[in-house]
C-alpha cells in the first residue's frame, strides 16, 4: 500500500485549518513534516500556533520542522526552504495551502488588501514552489499540490469579489503552468479544492461565523483528499483540478457524514463551486 512514511513534506499555512489537517494525516504515515507560518503566538481570535501544530503532529507519529515564516518574504522562505533541506535531506512535496481572504467588491476593496491577497496566494504559491523545485527535481516521488479552485471564466465567481477571485484563480494557474512545465521531469503538480465550505478560521471570520460553521465539513475531508493524491505515481496524476468529494467518492468512500461538523444539516457550498 502506498504510503507517506519518511516523506518531507512542506506545508504553508500549516498552523490550523486544512494545512495542519493535511500535516496530521501524513504524520500518522510517520511522514517529515515541515510547517511554514506566521502564527507563533496565540492570538485572540485564531485557535493554534505554529508550535502546538508541531505538538500535535509529532504526538501522531511524525518528525516535525517548525519554520515561522511570512511566505511574502523571499529571504524567510528561502531560509525555510534550506532548513528543510538541512533537516530531512530533501523534500518531496508540497503543499501551497496559504491563503488571505476577502470577499469584498471592487468599491469596498483597500489596495491594501488586493495587496495582501495577491502577495500570499499568487506570489506565495510562485515563491514558495520555485524555492522548492531544486530539491523535488531530486526527489523519487514528488508532488506540489496547491489549494486552488477549477479554473473558470463565468463571471458569477468574479463579480462578487473580484480582488480575491483573481489571486486564488492565479493559484489554479500556477499549478496548469506548473504541470505542464515540469511534467516530463515527473513532478505532479495538481490543485485541491472543496465541494462545501470547510470549517476554518476564515469562516467564522468571513461567512456567518458560528452559523455558518454548522453547515460546514471538517478539513479532515480535505486531508484525506489530498492523501490520495499525494502517494499516486507522479508520473501518471498531474495537472488534475481535483474536488474533494469526487476524488474520495472515486477511491469507494460514501459514508461523508462523518466529515460533518452537524450531519443532516443542509452543506454550504463553496465559493467557486
Amino acid at each position: 500500500m502506498a504510503t507517506l512514511k519518511g516523506k518531507t513534506l512542506m506545508i504553508t499555512g500549516a498552523s490550523r485549518g486544512i494545512g495542519k489537517a493535511i500535516g496530521l494525516r501524513a504524520a500518522k504515515d510517520g511522514a517529515n513534516i515541515v510547517l511554514v507560518a506566521k502564527t507563533v503566538a496565540p492570538q485572540k481570535n485564531l485557535p493554534g500556533t505554529i508550535h502546538t501544530a508541531a505538538e500535535e503532529m509529532i504526538a501522531a507519529g511524525g518528525r516535525v520542522l517548525a519554520c515561522p515564516a511570512d511566505i511574502r518574504s523571499e529571504e524567510q522562505v528561502q531560509a525555510a526552504v534550506e532548513e528543510a533541506v538541512a533537516t530531512f535531506d530533501g523534500i518531496d512535496i508540497l503543499i501551497n495551502n496559504a491563503s488571505a481572504l476577502g470577499l469584498t467588491g471592487t468599491l469596498q476593496t483597500p489596495m491594501k488588501r488586493f495587496d495582501l491577497m495577491h502577495q500570499v496566494n499568487v506570489r506565495g504559491t510562485f515563491l514558495c514552489s520555485q524555492a522548492c523545485l531544486p530539491h523535488l527535481l531530486q526527489a523519487r516521488n514528488p508532488h506540489i499540490l496547491t489549494i486552488a479552485p477549477p479554473l473558470s471564466l463565468k463571471p458569477a465567481w468574479f463579480a462578487p469579489h473580484l480582488a480575491y477571485s483573481v489571486s486564488k484563480f492565479g493559484m489554479s494557474l500556477c499549478m496548469l503552468g506548473m504541470a505542464e512545465e515540469f511534467k516530463a521531469q515527473g513532478i505532479a503538480v495538481n490543485a485541491l479544492w472543496p465541494q462545501t465550505a470547510i470549517a476554518t478560521a476564515a469562516v467564522m471570520t468571513f461567512l456567518g461565523g458560528e452559523v455558518a460553521i454548522q453547515r460546514c465539513r471538517r478539513p479532515e475531508i480535505m486531508a484525506d483528499a489530498a492523501y490520495l493524491i499525494l502517494t499516486k505515481s507522479s508520473r501518471e496524476c498531474t495537472g488534475n483540478f481535483f474536488i474533494d468529494e469526487a476524488l474520495l467518492r472515486s477511491a469507494g468512500i460514501t459514508d461523508f457524514d462523518r466529515y460533518a461538523i452537524s450531519p443532516g444539516t443542509p452543506l454550504l457550498p463553496d465559493l467557486f463551486i
